[in-house]
């Protein structure tokens, strides 16, 4: 059985199925899946040279922290 060939990856970690696969990851993204799709991209960035370590860190700090006061306002 042949595999489906894949239309794309986000931040080369996430599968994307087709162009209605992203649509539809747009149209019902909420906060808690908007962090993690910045998390990955903030790595994807490390990884790729574009952020030093010290950058990615502040990014990371900033993701977390938007997070939690979310969370605490929940």
């Amino acid at each position: 059985m042949e595999e489906p060939q894949l239309f794309g990856k986000l931040f080369e970690t996430i599968p994307i199925q087709s162009e209605e696969h992203l649509d539809a990851i747009l149209e019902t993204m909420d906060k808690e899946h908007g962090i993690y799709y910045l998390t990955q991209a903030v790595k994807y960035a490390y990884q790729s040279g574009i952020f030093s370590l010290g950058e990615c860190e502040v990014l990371s700090k900033a993701i977390r922290v938007t997070a939690k006061k979310e969370k605490d306002v929940e």
